[in-house]
């Protein structure tokens, strides 16, 4: 072959190769021509028909419910704003998110090609109907189809088309393996198993047949208007997701709240009664160092849950055989730094309020459990400075920084949204019409859900696999109302 030949053979593939990615981009809308700023009315409308499809329940409570409208809405423009503020600072434009905005969006057509495609064709897990055969015609294996056109086949011949899936998919795994360590430590240094690996091959390839199939089509004008608005929709609301989850990560910085600004906040706030509460325990302290009954005291003055036993019998603040490392800190330094009868010089302040501590006794443990720990038992008062926050007139106190460090972490939180949905000029229709959703929609909902529902076994008296008890999957990490024990670790 000559030299001449060579040159224009590498040129075709060059030009061949540039062209392909304008038309990729062209196909999947790149991030850089969605605009974030606003949904249209029809878009909204777009929306909401398919909620009625997929989730009447939900939209005959939105339609019943105006403040949940009303904060559906709120939350939609946020995340169009964070969105369009992705978009305006550069950040939608960083590896890896460029790659991962065009991998949300071929992913959408895909999946939605696949249900409008094969819907009257009974279940199948996604992706179900594309064949053995056709991926492998995707990697350039086995017998290719003779329409793939003369370019597709020549690079087919050389090698290139292969190639070019080869490094899409390379690009693909590392946009996502990236994407899952930065959200998870964790999971930052992860190698995919050989199992993973293939798994993962075969999902892009199918992503890309249906991906292709359906700009083909649309580029013939046989895909239904319907279809297309709500593809073109679904890109914009996962793509405008994904941004907003990776801007408000970026933000969080900028929204911490620091030690110094809720020291303020409570000495500029004389009504969260922290002055008062401190002038008592200073008063009760100062008669348990008079040597008044330490117990009695702590009968008749402590906020500690604590002091409450099992029957509601005082516990005169009594605090037994507790092992290094048991209490807070600031708690355990006081403790330990008395000699069995003294009581702190000072009040001990925490996050949960004032205490006041006597050490009992501190050595060896007798407890053969504990194998000869150093343990020590002490008597606490505990003044609370716990208040009720007024936006959860259920909950119970909470220890006054962490109210205070909410208090403020939210406002500079909703400070930051309004300017940023104001800067970006963020609109949503409000004035919209919620589709009438009938009592037979609402019950052939409930009968999918019900058949969607897993039918396990219930296990024997209450326990879970190896006899033990199963742990409850939603269990609340926030506070439960009840005062936690305020010198306990952990609590």
């Amino acid at each position: 072959m000559s030299s001449l030949t060579k040159g224009l053979i590498l040129l075709l593939v060059i030009l061949g190769i540039g062209v392909g990615l304008v038309v990729w981009k062209n196909k999947v809308g790149g991030h850089t021509a969605v605009n974030f700023n606003s949904i249209s009315q029809d878009e909204l409308q777009t929306l909401l028909a398919d909620v009625a499809k997929s989730d009447p329940i939900a939209l005959k409570r939105l339609a019943e419910d105006q403040e949940e409208k009303k904060r559906q809405l709120d939350s939609l423009k946020q995340i169009l704003a964070f969105a369009s503020e992705a978009q305006r600072t550069g950040v939608a434009s960083e590896k890896p998110h460029k790659q991962e905005l065009e991998n949300i969006a071929a992913e959408v057509v895909a999946v939605n090609y696949d249900r409008d495609l094969n819907k009257d064709k009974g279940p199948m897990p996604p992706f179900g109907f594309i064949g053995e055969d056709r991926v492998k015609q995707f990697w350039g294996e086995g017998e290719q189809p003779a329409d793939q056109g003369w370019f597709a086949n020549f690079k087919n011949k050389i090698g290139l088309g292969r190639e070019d899936h080869n490094l899409g998919f390379d690009k693909f795994i590392e946009t996502k393996l990236q994407i899952l360590g930065e959200s998870n430590p964790k999971m930052k240094d992860h190698q995919l198993t050989d199992d993973e690996r293939q798994q993962a091959r075969d999902f892009y390839a199918k992503i890309a047949i249906y991906n292709d199939e359906y700009h083909d089509k649309l580029a013939k004008g046989e895909i239904a208007p319907e279809l297309q608005k709500k593809v073109e929709l679904q890109m914009k609301l996962q793509q405008a997701q994904y941004l907003a989850r990776i801007y408000s990560a970026k933000m969080a910085e900028q929204l911490k709240v620091t030690d110094e600004e809720v020291a303020k906040y409570i000495a500029d706030h004389p009504e969260l009664g922290i002055a008062d509460k401190k002038a008592k325990a200073e008063e009760i302290l100062n008669r348990a160092k008079s040597g008044e009954d330490f117990a009695k005291l702590a009968d008749e003055f402590s906020d500690d849950p604590g002091n409450n036993g099992p029957e509601g019998k005082k516990q005169g603040g009594f605090y037994g055989n507790n092992t290094k490392g048991k209490m807070v800190p600031a708690f355990e330094e006081a403790a330990l730094a008395l000699e069995p009868g003294q009581v702190t010089p000072n009040l001990v302040e925490t996050d949960y309020g004032y205490h006041i501590i006597k050490l009992e006794k501190k050595g060896p443990s007798e407890d053969p459990n504990l194998k000869g720990q150093e343990v020590y038992d002490v008597r606490h008062i505990l003044i609370s400075t716990g208040v009720k926050d007024p936006e959860s007139p259920f909950g119970g106190e909470k220890p006054v920084k962490m109210y205070v460090k909410q208090k403020l972490e939210a406002e500079k939180e909703k400070a930051k949204l309004d300017e940023i949905v104001a800067k970006n000029h963020v609109t949503v229709p409000e004035d919209f019409a919620i589709p009438e959703v009938t009592d037979e929609q609402i019950q052939e909902a409930m009968k999918k859900r019900q058949q969607q529902m897993p039918n396990f076994e219930a296990p024997e008296a209450g326990e879970g696999e190896d006899g033990e008890t199963p742990p409850n999957a939603n269990a609340n990490t926030g506070t439960t109302g009840k005062k936690p024990a305020p010198a306990k670790k952990g609590r």
